[in-house]
């Protein structure tokens, strides 16, 4: 069973954030319980609709697929009101679940 979880997490592995303090790991989708997975769903359906508030979405998309809510918390704080920020995260964390692979850390 062991080299099914190391396989897992090296296909399904978390993008990890270095804020310097400490390293926040957003979780792969098919790492996150139903309800979270469902909800990110939701918020990426909402991100494609015309008018909608990118910045807030995002901000819910990230704290969705952060490993836990201080985690979330300390990656809102280090963003802060940086669109773009926000956006390259996003990003980062996008084509690293989309290839299916742990992306690099973002630095």
């Amino acid at each position: 069973m062991d080299d099914i979880r190391c396989a897992a997490e090296a296909k399904y592995g978390s993008t990890d954030i270095d804020l310097g303090s400490r390293i926040v790991k957003l979780l792969n989708p098919l790492r996150l319980p139903k309800t979270r997975r469902l909800a990110l769903v939701a918020v990426q359906e909402k991100l494609n609709t015309e008018g909608a508030d990118q910045e807030a979405l995002l901000s819910e998309a990230l704290t969705l697929v952060a490993e836990s809510s201080p985690a979330a918390k300390a990656l809102m704080s280090a963003v802060g009101d940086d669109l773009a920020v926000l956006v390259e995260i996003f990003a980062r964390y996008s084509e690293g679940t989309q290839a299916g692979e742990a992306s690099p850390s973002a630095g």
